[in-house]
């Protein structure tokens, strides 16, 4: 029987065990693109509020990227991320994580780890015991590969556009971003979704900061305020403030909005 260790961790090159973000999705039944957003949430509330150093966060998390073959019959393939995480990243990504089915997957990994962890020190390595089993291990490891790859195409409307979001750097307007919204298939107008950013905290919701990020938004790098200065005729100064979403907030509002919307269809 082959160790179910090869399904969902894996040793580094520094003798570590490790998993990856793609595994994890997989493992737990979740996109891909949660599983990253639950990482970079979790690591702006760490050097937040814990104001844990920076080095031990990157030995916990690393951000990497792989290869996703486009299907256009060229071979050319496109650069997506990824995070690798040792058994304290994973620990602490998991918490996150309840319910049953969560709380065997737990367990399952943690007993992947320690079949690792324990193959590592004997020195050992699993070996296919025969032709049989060595088939059976390829087969196995090219469905896992494929399977992640039908995840990947089952979001890319989704990731194809966070990415070109993020490259291109473009911060928007809100009014903008709900057209973003609902050209990915989340019908919401400009002032629903002004009261949508009210009601969750990401804006203010009352005083001189009205319609302003609050500090949670800000910290979490998903707005931007752009200050205007203008002179009047009659030589006052007029200073208008504008709330723009930033290209690392739209991507976050696209996940968050299609998850939610894929939450309800799923009731």
């Amino acid at each position: 029987m082959i160790d179910t260790m090869n399904n969902l961790v894996f040793k580094g090159h520094n003798g570590q065990v490790l998993t990856n973000s793609l595994l994890i999705a997989e493992k737990f039944e979740k996109r891909h693109s949660y599983v990253l957003e639950a990482i970079q949430n979790l690591l702006v509330r760490k050097e937040k509020s814990l104001q844990t150093d920076n080095q031990q966060l990157a030995k916990m998390f690393a951000l990497v990227e792989y290869d996703v073959p486009l299907n256009n019959g060229t071979g050319a393939v496109r650069k997506a991320p990824m995070y690798v995480m040792n058994r304290d990243g994973f620990t602490l990504l998991a918490m996150g994580f309840t319910g049953e089915k969560a709380l065997k997957f737990k367990l399952d990994y943690i007993n992947a780890f320690n079949q690792m962890e324990e193959t590592i020190k004997s020195g050992g390595h699993h070996v296919p015991g025969s032709f049989r089993e060595a088939l059976l291990l390829a087969a196995e490891q090219q469905a896992r590969i494929e399977e992640q790859q039908k995840m990947i195409e089952a979001n890319r409307p989704k990731v194809l556009f966070a990415e070109a979001v993020e490259t291109s750097q473009r911060s928007c307007l809100i009014g903008e971003l709900a057209k973003i919204l609902n050209q990915n298939g989340i019908k919401i107008g400009q002032n629903r979704l002004f009261q949508l950013l009210r009601d969750e905290g990401y804006l203010c919701k009352t005083g001189e900061n009205y319609n302003l990020p609050t500090q949670r938004a800000m910290e979490m790098n998903l707005f931007e305020i752009k200050k205007t200065i203008i002179n009047k005729p009659d030589g006052t100064i007029l200073v208008t403030t504008t709330t723009k979403v930033t290209g690392k907030g739209q991507i976050y509002f696209i996940n968050k909005f299609l998850r939610e919307k894929q939450q309800k269809q799923a009731v």
